[in-house]
């Protein structure tokens, strides 16, 4: 609803027909509103649509508070921040409250006072919606004084008042988010006796603070998140409070690629002459966001800990940051990404998966390599035939020129850092390699072609129809079976 911010006085506001409505009230009016109209809510929240989002809009038509469960990175904090586009745009305060009071439903000691004396003189400011937001993360070094306040000595000492007089008392961040939208991200992480402070709250509207008991009806919308394995196993939410939470949503993470893609490519942060430098083509996409979806079903990374989006969003900056740099150093004045540069990809999976006991014994480098290459093997076969077919029969085995030429004790080195023509000659230089891309992809560009013969020899290593060893500089592919002959004591023939 829009209000005439014209408005200075309370009796001005009396005569333009205001009326007090509730924040939770106020949500669902608009909300409801924009569902009438077709207007796009929660605008850039992704893969929500069928699901998290109309829970919430649920929450909020039955004026719930609420509570988000789900794992790190799945745009908890977002939705919450944008529930603030849902609030009228201003709305009118007694001036000078730390409270917001309402100028016709004023409810700090201050308003009442000042309403008290000057009536309808009483001036009025006016709230933007972006101010009646607050947020506080859940440590355990927050206190009740934070949350709910404190009786202030140095306030008591200035006003000259006794501290039986409520006007000693410093509000914390809730009183002072009245009438806003207030969240309390992790709300596991909160101790115990600071969870059970909320409880009045939520419910009755009462505070007690150091021996005051106040009667405050604060009118706010309570929104909380959480992990839902501290949620349901550590118990770190005592049971009344979680009585208390009308509605609990759980959030996930993107169920298919190309929404995945979607949010990696909404959220990157790429520098234009970045783009305008490295061509990204949609098959190297596709293996970032495939490599997030083998981390989250791999036996060495800890589930219950989950891997966020936030690991797509840096892989892909860190896949354009990489070929840039090689174009840089090899004079190339366009390049297009490549299965080499994925190699620097791996900074941005080192430290965003938490490793289980397994994974801790092959360490964050060596699980990221794993990771990769899992995730090249489960993409290869969308654009190639599955080598399995072919292991026990050689009948039109697609990869039987390419194989038989590693055999005769051929091998190739494709090295990171090299220029787009030495690139593509390593690459011509495997009789059958064109070919195969030829077979199933005539219509890719000349760029997808090679970057398509490099991802069919990492393929080919994946299925053990080739070996690959890392070089200092690069890889090398070499028949399988000869290498497991002529291998060295301590050499990992699945090194990626």
């Amino acid at each position: 609803m829009h209000y005439d911010t014209r408005i200075k006085t309370v009796g001005e506001l009396k005569r333009s027909g205001y009326t007090p409505v509730s924040i939770k009230e106020e949500l669902r009016r608009n909300l409801v509103q924009k569902l009438c109209d077709g207007d796009e809510l929660f605008s850039g929240v992704l893969g929500y649509q069928d699901t998290v989002i109309p829970d919430i809009q649920r929450a909020i038509l039955s004026k719930h508070n609420m509570i988000l469960l789900g794992l790190r990175g799945q745009a908890k904090t977002r939705i919450a921040r944008l529930m603030v586009n849902l609030l009228d745009e201003y709305i009118p305060v007694v001036a000078g409250s730390e409270m917001n009071d309402d100028p016709l439903k004023p409810l700090s000691r201050y308003a009442r006072d000042l309403v008290a004396e000057r009536g309808d003189d009483t001036p009025v400011e006016w709230l933007h919606r972006s101010e009646r937001y607050a947020e506080k993360l859940a440590t355990p070094d927050v206190s009740v004084a934070d949350l709910i306040g404190d009786v202030d000595p140095i306030k008591a000492a200035a006003l000259k008042l006794p501290y039986a007089d409520e006007r000693v008392i410093h509000f914390g961040i809730i009183p002072r988010s009245h009438r806003s939208i207030f969240v309390i991200n992790e709300l596991p992480d909160l101790q115990a006796r600071i969870q059970v402070s909320l409880f009045n709250i939520l419910q009755e509207g009462d505070i007690q603070i150091r021996g005051f008991k106040l009667r405050l009806p604060l009118d706010i919308q309570f929104v909380f998140t959480a992990n839902p394995e501290d949620y349901t196993n550590r118990g770190s939410i005592v049971t009344p409070l979680k009585d208390r939470i009308e509605s609990q949503i759980l959030t996930h993470y993107p169920k298919s690629l190309e929404t995945a893609k979607a949010i990696t490519e909404q959220e990157a942060d790429i520098d234009q002459s970045q783009r305008s430098l490295v061509e990204m083509l949609p098959l190297a996409q596709m293996l970032i966001e495939q490599i997030a979806f083998e981390a989250r079903s791999s036996e060495y990374v800890d589930a219950k800990s989950g891997v966020s989006a936030r690991l797509t969003i840096s892989a892909l900056e860190n896949l354009y940051s990489a070929a840039e740099r090689r174009a840089l150093l090899a004079r190339d004045s366009k390049t297009t990404v490549r299965i080499a540069d994925f190699w620097g990809v791996i900074p941005s999976i080192t430290g965003k998966v938490e490793l289980v006991y397994e994974g801790e014994q092959e360490g964050p480098f060596k699980v990221a390599q794993i990771l990769i290459g899992k995730a090249i093997r489960t993409e290869f076969i969308k654009y190639f035939p599955d080598p399995e077919k072919f292991k026990r029969s050689s009948d039109n085995n697609p990869y039987k020129k390419i194989t038989e030429w590693f055999s005769k004790g051929n091998t190739v080195d494709l090295l990171h850092d090299v220029s787009n023509a030495a690139y593509a000659k390593t690459l011509e230089g495997v009789p059958g390699l064109r070919e195969l891309v030829e077979s199933k992809h005539a219509a890719a560009s000349a760029s997808e072609k090679l970057l398509l013969m490099e991802f069919a020899l990492h393929g080919l290593a994946e299925y053990s129809l080739l070996s690959k060893y890392t070089l200092e500089r690069g890889t090398q592919f070499k028949d399988l079976f000869s290498s497991m002959f002529s291998m060295k004591p301590g050499r990992d023939e699945d090194e990626f």
